[in-house]
């Protein structure tokens, strides 16, 4: 009944008039974003970061306006997986396999709204289960001492090398690159200048806006410049614009199934909507066996991915709230933007900040509605948009970066700095590095270490409080499993090629 009484409380902050017209221009834009190849969810999130910073909006309203636009990246990055073959991000490279055949058979329209209510239904599921298990999760929380949570960190970090299966390696490198940009700036404890080079610009750290928009914004920028899209051409959505009842009926318990399993991947922090759809993508294809049709224009498998990728978005936004730990790259981004208005996530973020907590919890019931009502009609909309020639957009992406930079401290030393972190997020992508390991790396760098120092000097420098809870043990237990799980599916792939030659 208190929780009810809370969500209540926050659709009485979700349905301000502000805050509605906020969340239908994050869902419009974000819809926009996910579906030009390459930028995906973080992009959109950081461009509009300083820009909701510098207009002053108050902390509930930014929120909410930043997980419009995560939402409606998730919806957006299937259009150009199904009528292009290009997924919109990492997140809809599923989508792709099964997508584009239905659009090559002229089922373009079925594929785009069977996707959006696939969406709209794992991204419903999700929000149920934040309002039900976030509170559950913040009061258990409270128990975390500065030890548990330097454990639950290296515990996030050793999730991003394990899940992420096919470079663990650089994986955990792009994180501890991010937790040293972290270190960067005067040391709180003792005053000393760490890694700054005598450069006053340096002497507060790196702000968290300029690592963002440089990493991801102008390092996609370059790679637009040396990547272009021309001659590339979308398959039309013509014919029958929407599912059948029938079709319907036929995908319901693989989006069921989906949205289930993405909600419990997003929770695991690092894991993320990538992670989901592959896994749901290939547990809907073995159910299915040899009646599936996967790879060659399965609803189910345009359904599964959709409902996954979406559901996992939501769940990631449980562990940002109750434990201040990111559940994926875009909520990592979101604590940069809760730490802009001095607000600390956690369990205590549940009683101190009510009306940012289950505004932003009711927000996301009505954004998916705002972006299922958006995405059918609008499809061709949506498709034209696919047209935009890079010549307008990567000016576009590069004006909005340089001033959302310059308008959170107005000095050109951020803009220096800007882009030479995008160029070193240029080099880091064309070597494979994930950046988005980078930005958790760099989040928790500061709660790692301040934690550590914490849990330390309540024990007089002896490192055994790191281990001597039950709590403690268990997150070392997990986080050695997640950094075994590489080298448990080598051996695995081994043992499988070596049976394959005998």
């Amino acid at each position: 009944m208190e929780t009810l009484n809370f969500l209540l409380q926050g659709f009485d902050v979700a349905t301000r008039p502000i805050n509605l017209l906020v969340a239908l221009f994050g869902a419009f834009v974000g819809t926009v974003v996910g579906l030009l190849p390459g930028l995906g969810p973080i992009n959109g999130v950081a461009i509009l970061l300083p820009l909701a910073f510098a207009l002053g909006l108050p902390p509930e309203t930014a929120l909410i306006l930043l997980a419009a636009v995560y939402l409606g990246c998730e919806y957006g990055g299937r259009i150009s997986a199904i009528l292009l073959n290009v997924p919109g991000d990492a997140a809809a490279i599923m989508t792709t396999l099964d997508g584009y055949p239905m659009a090559r058979q002229g089922k373009a329209g079925i594929a785009l709204s069977l996707s959006a209510m696939s969406s709209f239904i794992g991204s419903t599921i999700a929000t149920i289960g934040v309002v039900l298990f976030a509170p559950i999760l913040a009061n258990w929380a409270v128990a975390f001492g500065p030890a548990e949570y330097f454990v639950l960190m290296v515990f996030a970090i050793a999730c991003l090398g394990g899940m992420v299966g096919d470079k663990p390696v650089k994986t955990l490198l792009a994180a501890l690159i991010g937790l040293g940009l972290a270190t960067v700036g005067v040391d709180a404890t003792t005053g000393v200048y760490r890694f700054t080079f005598d450069n006053v610009g340096l002497s507060d750290g790196i702000q968290f806006v300029i690592v963002v928009i440089g990493l991801f914004s102008v390092s996609e920028v370059l790679l637009m410049l040396e990547h272009t899209a021309s001659g590339q051409q979308a398959v039309k959505a013509s014919g029958r614009m929407l599912f059948s009842a029938k079709e319907f009926a036929f995908t319901w318990w693989s989006t069921v199934r989906s949205s289930l399993a993405g909600f419990v991947i997003g929770v695991l922090p690092g894991a993320g909507a990538t992670i989901a759809s592959a896994i749901t993508y290939m547990s809907e294809k073995r159910i299915a066996g040899e009646s599936g049709r996967f790879g060659e224009g399965d609803l189910r498998g345009v359904a599964a991915p959709e409902a996954a990728n979406n559901a996992s978005a939501c769940g990631s936004l449980i562990p940002m709230l109750t434990l201040g730990v990111p559940g994926s790259g875009t909520t990592a981004v979101m604590i940069g933007a809760l730490t802009l208005y001095n607000i600390t996530p956690g369990p205590l973020l549940f009683e101190q900040q009510p009306d940012v907590v289950w505004g932003l919890i009711a927000s996301l019931f009505i954004g998916n509605v705002i972006l299922l009502v958006m995405n059918i009609p609008l499809v061709g909309l949506f498709a034209r948009m696919l047209s935009v020639p890079t010549w307008i957009l990567v000016p576009a992406i590069t004006i909005v970066s340089l001033v959302g930079v310059y308008a959170v401290h107005s000095t050109t030393f951020d803009l220096v700095l800007m882009i030479g972190l995008g160029v070193f997020g240029y080099l880091l992508r064309k070597m494979d590095f994930p950046l988005s390991a980078l930005i958790l790396g760099f989040v928790l760098g500061e709660l790692m270490e301040s934690n550590l120092r914490r849990a330390l000097s309540i024990s007089n420098g002896d490192l055994a409080i790191l281990w001597h809870s039950p709590i403690s043990m268990a997150l070392w237990g997990l986080a050695a499993l997640m950094l075994a799980l590489p080298g448990l599916r080598w051996l695995r792939k081994r043992r499988a090629l070596r049976a394959a030659h005998a």
